[in-house]
């Protein structure tokens, strides 16, 4: 066994705890015990660990690597969340039910191309540019499970029948409010991904823009996002048609970071 897979295995158990944790009181949200935190705890420092080893101080273009990092990076994120919030915790049984299939995805992922980053331009955009893709990337992410969760407290209140889950998840104008907070920081994060990683191009290829499938990707995404809060801010747009809107921009923006990488380094393998 690779000390890659190791650490791999050791994050993807890491992170069990903490999907299975809100489950065991579904339907009663309950408050933040010891217990969840601990187990908040070893859902942040398994995937950070991992991800440190299999970036092992220079960045790892596989898509092994790239879901790793991006896990710590979220678990990061949402840690903090349910820091600074009362509510973001009682996300917990939709993202990290999540995360666990994206971490059995970079186990099983482990041992594919895994080349390391290469290129003209200065070394501090480059990582410049990957942080922030990995940023934009991770807040996409609790963005849309809150979309996801405000759907889902919608659709309960119009059938007049609560679930065990629904009980459990914060309540719909709490996830809309996260929803449209998150989308916003997303969109500013992604909108300096761009510009950095424009930067990055001209350095390598002394142009801006290139029509490859990451970037249109990715611009996509950042025109959807503009779209949905422009109309939001205008309409007071919310819901269904809102938490759709934000489950496409992640999916554009899914099949723009991470999908590329599955493509080449898995199924053109």
């Amino acid at each position: 066994m690779t000390q890659n897979l190791m650490f791999s295995l050791s994050a993807l158990v890491a992170l069990l705890p903490a999907s299975l944790f809100p489950y065991r009181t579904l339907g009663i949200p309950g408050r933040r015990t010891v217990a969840f935190w601990g187990a908040l705890g070893l859902a942040v420092l398994g995937p950070a660990v991992a991800a440190a080893v299999h970036v092992g101080g220079e960045w790892h273009t596989g898509l092994s690597t790239t879901l790793w990092v991006t896990i710590a990076v979220c678990m990061a994120i949402f840690a903090v969340l349910c820091a600074a919030t009362a509510n973001a915790w009682r996300l917990a049984p939709l993202l990290l039910p999540y995360l666990v299939l994206v971490g059995a995805l970079a186990t099983l992922s482990q041992g594919t191309a895994d080349p390391t980053l290469r290129g003209s331009a200065p070394a501090v955009w480059i990582e410049l540019h990957i942080a922030v893709s990995v940023m934009t990337y991770a807040l996409l992410t609790l963005a849309a499970v809150a979309s996801l969760a405000a759907f889902l407290q919608e659709r309960a209140l119009k059938a007049k029948r609560p679930t065990p889950l629904t009980r459990f998840l914060p309540p719909a104008a709490v996830s809309e409010r996260f929803q449209v907070r998150l989308l916003a920081a997303s969109e500013v994060v992604l909108g300096f991904g761009l510009l950095t990683g424009m930067a990055v191009l001209y350095y390598q290829y002394g142009t801006f823009l290139r029509l490859d499938h990451k970037t249109l990707f990715s611009l996509a995404t950042f025109v959807v996002i503009g779209c949905l809060l422009l109309v939001h801010v205008r309409t007071g747009m919310r819901g269904r048609s809102a938490a759709r809107m934000a489950l496409i921009a992640y999916l554009l923006l899914t099949l723009a970071y991470p999908g590329v990488k599955f493509v080449s380094d898995v199924l053109m393998r």
